[in-house]
């Protein structure tokens, strides 16, 4: 469609030429705006920019600055820092976008209703066929995983969002968190539109993944990577394919609005044809999927429904919502959401069946579909005060049991030390005073990390696994008691590396070194 699309537009500037006495015409006008229509309708549009320059804070406008802090070969962790001095204490808010054909800008309104009120921090996925086939595969297992490591590099008090698709993965990386006691888990999450059970009040959407069985979307909608791009030979579900289905949905709706479009461009109506464009600029900009993830979330959330029957699994571990204790959750659903039904992510509540009713807590927006979620009017002046006000009430500082304190026979008390031992490794932590391994974890290193591949066994892989884990130091090792090296070896499957390789003498010579 290259040359036609070039042609097009040649012949559009042409009849919007002033010179040119048709251009004044109804006929040329015409003309103008069938070409624009034909032009826009084939173009491959890139990734547009979130845009967000400026937030307004108690009634102060602030700049903000878009910062990317934390990267993987298939996404990039954006913060949304506000260039100011006061509002610290604000909650920290993962906001993990759809990985599902359209770009994390999509959530352009969903991230501005946040910042007056928070530190906004967004998952931005990368597209597959931007991602050379070297850096290896990328399933619903890495997702988790990723979800897992930004949660680990955020740190204490920070909150989860996940908008539609990510519902699954966020809600099985807690649950994963919390079987591992994981000192990092979010202090909430909030499932907005998300497709928890597809058992219940089934759409369009879920009866095609039934019908048609894996193997037909395995023969069908999986493609190879096409020369010149990066990802040349991986495979993928083209984005252009997860925008047709969406559209297919609803094609009157969208044959209405280009038709009103083309009218809208011949009456001169600018603003209305200006607005048709905004929208469309960021309905249109897709992305790649990597096969296999797309694959195994088909299979696991739409056919095989494991995560409501229990049978999800996170490589050899199984994923049970039930250990979710120290986790506040809320889920958000549309009244009038045609892609995932009402009841779909409220079942969410009945898997996490051993958290408290008051750490709990469901709203439905009436009136509104799918995106209006996430977006729009409703979105900020109904959804998003009230998510807030769920965060604000179920904050790090609050008590807040652990796994192993919900055991014991005094669990109904309150136990705001787990709390503050979160916070509490400011302080000295090369002495640890306790042999619990979270008081030795760091959110951050202590100035500039040390190198730990100079420790005998540590790799590359091994070290980014430790970092991520809140290990940056020599003394952090050096300081391990027996009950720490258990737990962290537990924790990263080390199997018995630790005594074997001797790091907790290495790593006391290394920290002597270090000044």
């Amino acid at each position: 469609m290259g040359p036609v699309r070039a042609a097009a537009d040649m012949t559009r500037l042409y009849f919007q030429n002033p010179l040119n006495p048709m251009t004044h015409t109804e006929f040329g006008r015409s003309i103008a705006a069938g070409c624009e229509v034909l032009e826009r309708m084939t173009r491959r549009y890139g990734k547009p920019d979130f845009g967000l320059n400026e937030t307004t804070v108690s009634g102060v406008k602030v700049p903000v600055h878009e910062d990317i802090v934390w990267s993987r070969p298939f996404c990039d962790l954006i913060h949304f820092d506000r260039r100011m001095d006061s509002r610290k204490n604000d909650p920290k808010i993962l906001v993990v976008a759809p990985m599902s054909g359209h770009y994390a800008t999509l959530l352009r309104g969903t991230v501005e209703a946040l910042l007056p009120r928070a530190d906004v921090y967004i998952t931005d996925w990368i597209d597959a066929r931007m991602v050379p086939i070297q850096e290896g595969k990328f399933d619903l297992d890495d997702y988790i995983d990723y979800i897992i490591s930004m949660l680990h590099f955020l740190g204490p008090d920070t909150h989860v969002i996940g908008v539609c698709q990510p519902s699954v993965p966020v809600l099985a990386a807690v649950a994963v968190m919390e079987g591992r006691d994981d000192p990092y888990v979010p202090g909430t999450m909030t499932l907005m539109g998300g497709p928890i059970d597809t058992r219940v009040a089934p759409t369009a959407v879920n009866d095609l993944a039934v019908d048609k069985g894996i193997d037909w979307f395995k023969r069908n909608v999986v493609m190879k990577v096409p020369f010149p791009h990066p990802g040349f030979m991986r495979d993928v579900y083209p984005g252009f394919l997860q925008l047709t289905g969406f559209m297919s949905m609803n094609l009157d709706r969208h044959m209405t609005a280009h038709r009103d479009f083309f009218q809208h461009l011949i009456e001169g109506d600018g603003d209305s044809a200006e607005k048709h464009r905004d929208f469309y600029d960021e309905y249109l900009a897709v992305m790649d999927l990597t096969a296999e993830f797309y694959l195994q979330t088909v299979e696991t959330v739409f056919i095989e429904h494991a995560l409501p029957l229990g049978t999800m699994t996170h490589g050899d571990t199984l994923v049970d919502c039930s250990k979710i204790r120290r986790t506040a959750l809320m889920t958000v659903e549309g009244e009038k959401d045609d892609i995932t039904g009402r009841g779909q992510t409220r079942a969410a509540h009945d898997l996490c069946s051993n958290l408290p009713d008051d750490m709990k807590a469901h709203y439905e927006q009436p009136n509104v579909g799918h995106y209006g979620v996430f977006n729009g009017s409703r979105w900020r002046a109904e959804i998003c005060p009230r998510i807030m006000d769920f965060i604000q009430s179920n904050r790090v500082g609050d008590a807040r049991p652990s796994r192993s304190a919900a055991k014991s026979a005094d669990a109904a008390a309150p136990v705001k030390a787990t709390a503050a031992k979160k916070a509490q490794v400011t302080e000295d932590a090369s002495t640890p005073k306790t042999d619990s391994l979270a008081e030795i974890l760091l959110s951050s290193p202590r100035g500039v990390a040390d190198d730990l591949k100079a420790l005998d066994g540590i790799g590359p892989k091994l070290e980014t696994a430790l970092n991520e884990a809140g290990i940056f130091h020599y003394w952090q090792i050096a300081g391990l008691t027996e009950k720490q090296i258990e737990a962290l070896d537990t924790k990263l499957d080390f199997r018995g590396r630790i005594e074997r390789f001797n790091w907790i003498e290495q790593a006391k010579k290394l920290s002597e070194t270090v000044g």
